[in-house]
């Protein structure tokens, strides 16, 4: 069975993120912040990571720099609101495999996550 780790301060969006993957038949993990994913991400070496941008504590892009650092091949999708060019960049450049903008349609989120495992 395939892991997904999901990084959101809002618990709702980790639900939402929970019930769509749990019917691809992947087992879901929550984390909601960034110390918390990486945590998380050493213990359950998932498949796939979404990652939210804007967390309290530690950042998104932090997190994704700190993983990266454990495993070069994570594969991380940042899920945000907050989609700034800037934002973007940095994000690609820690390591982020793709970026999806909040909202977004579940058949894009599923297409994305399936593309990489």
């Amino acid at each position: 069975m395939k892991k997904l780790l999901v990084v959101d301060d809002a618990e709702f969006m980790r639900r939402s993120l929970k019930l769509i993957f749990e019917s691809e038949s992947f087992e879901v993990i929550e984390a909601e912040d960034g110390y918390a994913a990486v945590k998380l991400f050493k213990q359950h070496a998932p498949d796939v990571v979404t990652m939210d941008i804007n967390m309290p504590g530690k950042t998104g892009i932090e997190a994704i720099k700190e993983i990266k650092a454990i495993d070069p091949s994570a594969k991380i999708i940042v899920v945000t609101a907050m989609g700034t060019e800037e934002m973007i960049r940095e994000s690609i450049q820690q390591g982020a495999s793709n970026f999806i903008i909040k909202p977004f349609e579940e058949d894009q989120i599923k297409e994305v996550v399936k593309k990489l495992v």
